[in-house]
């Protein structure tokens, strides 16, 4: 059992991890935010609700390690015209919880404000994230991240950034 000490400083250097993931994505510093991620990760943004069966249901991003790098090689190919120019992004990260142990890591959750500007105006997205954070190799890792928009049951706007 950690003691009160030990929680708090799991907190302080979980939050820490969960600013520099929001800053990579801000600044579109894909191939390090790609290096925050386990080989055996899942990226998930559902669609219709913040449950679900992503293997039964649809999903607006449902990928495993491989896809998550394809996606991001897709981006520097320069093909991804919706992202040109590429939409200025910042990320404000805010009641960051540590929910439980588990034996393959620590389950955190985080409300996430994103406001992006870009050609077709401005856009402002909330979700609330879950993450699955394993210590490897001297820092935390992602092993899987879920993010549940507020709006996920309507009609979206691309994103073709990274949610």
């Amino acid at each position: 059992m950690k003691d009160a000490v030990q929680k708090l400083l799991e907190l302080n250097d979980i939050s820490q991890f969960l600013y520099k993931e929001a800053r990579l994505q801000d600044e579109h510093r894909f191939a390090e935010w790609e290096s925050l991620w386990t080989d055996d990760a899942t990226y998930w943004v559902p669609a219709n609700g913040e449950d679900g069966d992503p293997e039964q249901e649809m999903s607006i991003i449902y990928d495993n390690r491989s896809r998550i790098a394809l996606r991001i090689k897709q981006f520097f190919t320069g093909k991804r015209f919706s992202q040109s120019p590429r939409s200025r992004l910042r990320r404000v990260v805010a009641n960051i919880e540590l929910l439980n142990e588990e034996p393959n890591g620590t389950r955190v959750a985080a409300n996430v404000l994103l406001y992006e500007s870009s050609r077709r105006g401005d856009t402002v997205w909330a979700s609330r994230n879950e993450y699955l954070l394993r210590l490897q190799d001297g820092g935390w890792r992602m092993v899987s991240k879920k993010v549940a928009l507020v709006n996920n049951e309507t009609a979206l706007l691309t994103m073709a950034f990274l949610i």
